[in-house]
């Protein structure tokens, strides 16, 4: 039996690709949304045209808040951990896997869950690190954790599967992030039209991690430093809920929208958000994801981060800002500079790899030899 546990629109968007594989393979699997994210994911799963219905463990408003976050952990764990014949549908946990992906606390609940029902434990993009607690918080803290409850591990490169040596497990190098097919399948649809109009000459910027809306001071600087790219290049912001939800709880809200050179569209859809990065000269980002994506599509990026756990793009199309305005204008003058052509990533297949290592947990419960 196969569980795959998916919290937030980044996991699903990264394991629509192996969702995707596995249906054409024929591979029955149980797909449990644990409601981390709520907006869009309907959106997403026809994207990637997943035909298997997931099932919530958590119906309730999509997590914006750490009060919230606590609640909601403790709840999805209980009903995991009471439910389990209905999750495993009668299957032997011993035949069975769980699969996790990331660093989110969707993440941990499905490895803890896992653990709890005896089955098996694959984890998606294994071996990510920063090497710092603090940044990014309380992700880092999160992967070290399921890294110690994981038997199987994807890890999306060479530098990653390094990182897993530490770990007795069985460690699969996928060569790249399944990202990268999930790009392929969304390139090749046709683009989505344009939610609103956008200037010809455009930025785009996304800001949503922990460490840079929960605090006051720290997002005080980022909507200056967004100001500061808008005097130069008109800006798009992409508002997750938890961002708005901040920006309208520090004051900081109106001054955006009173900014005519700065756009507030709602989160997007992943068809039509990969098509506004398409067009954009640049974007300003702290999302892993994102890093990772415009490195594959060749687009500059400004990481608004102390550091990351991503070697995708640095030194080529990835700028890690530390929050510094002097490197944001560096960045900005090299984007005025003609861009380079990004280079060519091949038809490795990361999601193809992981499907052919979990094909024996199929409906069957036979697990296949490692070779």
């Amino acid at each position: 039996m196969i569980v795959v546990v998916i919290g937030t629109r980044a996991q699903l968007i990264k394991m629509g690709p192996v969702l995707h594989t596995m249906e054409a393979r024929r591979l029955t699997y149980r797909l449990l949304m644990t409601g981390q994210h709520k907006e869009t994911m309907d959106r997403l799963l026809e994207d990637f045209s997943i035909r298997t219905r997931p099932e919530y463990i958590y119906t309730g408003p999509e997590i914006t808040g750490l009060v919230q976050m606590a609640f909601w952990f403790l709840r999805c764990l209980r009903r995991l951990v009471r439910d389990k014949s209905h999750w495993l549908d009668g299957h032997e946990p011993a035949a069975s896997i769980v699969i996790v992906h990331g660093d989110t606390f969707s993440t941990l609940l499905g490895a803890i869950a896992a653990r709890v029902w005896r089955c098996k434990v694959a984890h998606v993009e294994a071996g990510l690190r920063s090497h710092s607690i603090w940044s990014p918080f309380p992700e880092e803290l999160t992967r070290v954790a399921v890294f110690r409850l994981t038997d199987i591990a994807f890890s999306p490169g060479t530098w990653a599967s390094d990182n897993m040596r530490a770990y007795r497990l069985e460690c699969i190098d996928t060569g790249e992030n399944t990202l990268r097919d999930a790009l392929r399948m969304i390139l090749e649809k046709p683009p989505v039209t344009r939610a609103s109009e956008l200037p010809p000459t455009y930025g785009v910027c996304s800001i949503h991690r922990f460490e840079n809306i929960f605090f006051r001071r720290r997002l005080v600087h980022i909507v200056a430093m967004l100001k500061r790219a808008a005097a130069r290049c008109p800006q798009v912001f992409v508002l997750h809920p938890a961002t708005r939800k901040k920006l309208r709880q520090f004051g900081l809200l109106e001054q955006l929208e009173q900014d005519p050179r700065i756009q507030l569209l709602p989160r997007l859809g992943y068809h039509g958000f990969v098509n506004l990065l398409a067009g954009a000269s640049f974007v300003i980002t702290d999302g892993g994801s994102n890093q990772e994506e415009l490195s594959y599509m060749g687009i500059p990026t400004l990481l608004m981060r102390g550091a990351t756990e991503r070697r995708e793009g640095l030194d080529t199309t990835a700028t890690l800002c530390a929050y510094r305005t002097d490197t944001l204008d560096d960045f900005l003058d090299r984007v005025e500079q003609p861009r380079a052509p990004h280079p060519d990533h091949g038809e490795c297949s990361p999601s193809s790899i992981i499907v052919d290592r979990l094909a024996g947990f199929s409906t069957e419960g036979n697990e296949p030899a490692v070779v």
